[in-house]
């Protein structure tokens, strides 16, 4: 990211819009990450295509994003003239919601004189662990952050605000991904990920199934060797325990290559998960375990913000703007943008 150097005495909230993906969501936070109001509306116009269509995501941001922002704006008692700042997810993530959601936050900020904020939505969810509400004070850097979400799958020591190292990433599926398309084997609908969840408390991990690059050397993670597993097994194994033994299989592979992340930085002493999948309570169990073994503490940010929300976008940019660091109104959002 460009960001051009704007030192600003950040003493009034922030706005926090997110339009990444399926979830309208606006938030305003008070400059010491006190969360003011918040809102997120789960757009249901996509389950019955299975997935996220991106035409209709878009349609529906710019259909709710104005009264979403408006109330969140007046649950905080805020005119937009009492803002300090606009920050907006700007990538990566499906374009014409990307345009939609940083759209509408230049013009408040230009409108108002103000600082805008293009957030990358994966440092919004590495950041989420350092709000002081979580954590009191926040986590200090550097940590090690496994980000597991629908589209993502990385492990990255996050050394400062815009400082990042990634140590490993996913060679086909992202976990979130595989957790859906399981679910869609198993007829469980979408979103899929937690009604696995939910269908795996009911059973037993008796299946037998692969444990892709368990053991192996480095931080990557690999899902459709299991994916495949499952599609073999599910015509002769109970449902409710094919989904216990992927949801067992994905827990011990992530603790897996986390351990190696967690080797590999003898600086950093916790292990932050984020990310939509971050909110399975077997995972985190698991995690936990794995992260007390190798003497680190886990934080994980709870389950509301966990998945795509405006409060993580709200506090990316006053973490930016506490730096004095903005982004010029034409800065162009980014459907791919990594760490």
């Amino acid at each position: 990211m460009k960001l051009k150097e704007r030192m600003v005495t950040l003493s009034r909230p922030v706005l926090g819009i997110e339009t990444s993906c399926d979830e309208t969501a606006a938030a305003v936070l008070a400059p010491d990450g006190t969360v003011l109001a918040e809102t997120v509306l789960s757009q249901r116009e996509h389950a019955a295509f299975g997935g996220v269509v991106p035409e209709i995501a878009a349609r529906a941001h710019l259909a709710h994003l104005p009264d979403l922002a408006a109330a969140v704006l007046e649950r905080a008692g805020l005119r937009p003239a009492d803002l300090g700042g606009v920050a907006a997810t700007s990538g990566p993530g499906l374009i014409g919601g990307l345009i939609v959601g940083s759209g509408f936050a230049k013009g408040v900020a230009l409108a108002q004189g103000l600082p805008f904020v293009a957030v990358n939505h994966l440092e919004a969810h590495a950041l989420t662990a350092r709000l002081p509400g979580l954590v009191p004070g926040g986590v200090a850097f550097p940590y090690v952050l496994l980000l597991v979400s629908g589209g993502h799958c990385q492990c990255v020591l996050v050394e400062g605000v815009g400082r990042h190292r990634r140590l490993g990433g996913t060679i086909d599926d992202a976990v979130g991904e595989a957790f859906d398309k399981v679910a869609k084997m198993l007829g469980l609908g979408w979103p899929g990920g937690p009604a696995l969840e939910r269908l795996a408390a009911a059973g037993q991990p008796t299946v037998a199934l692969p444990r892709p690059l368990l053991g192996r050397p480095g931080c990557d993670f690999s899902f459709s060797g299991l994916k495949t597993a499952v599609a073999q097994r599910r015509a002769d194994a109970d449902p409710a325990d094919l989904a216990a033994s992927f949801q067992q299989a994905v827990a011990e592979v992530l603790a897996d290559r986390a351990d190696h992340a967690m080797a590999a930085c003898p600086a950093a002493r916790v292990l932050v998960v984020a990310g939509g999948v971050a909110a399975n309570a077997r995972l985190r169990a698991v995690l936990a375990k794995a992260a007390d073994r190798c003497g680190f503490a886990m934080v994980a940010p709870p389950p509301r913000l966990c998945g795509d929300n405006a409060v993580m976008v709200a506090w990316c940019g006053i973490e930016r703007l506490r730096l004095g660091l903005s982004d010029p109104l034409d800065h162009a959002p980014q459907p791919r943008w990594p760490l």
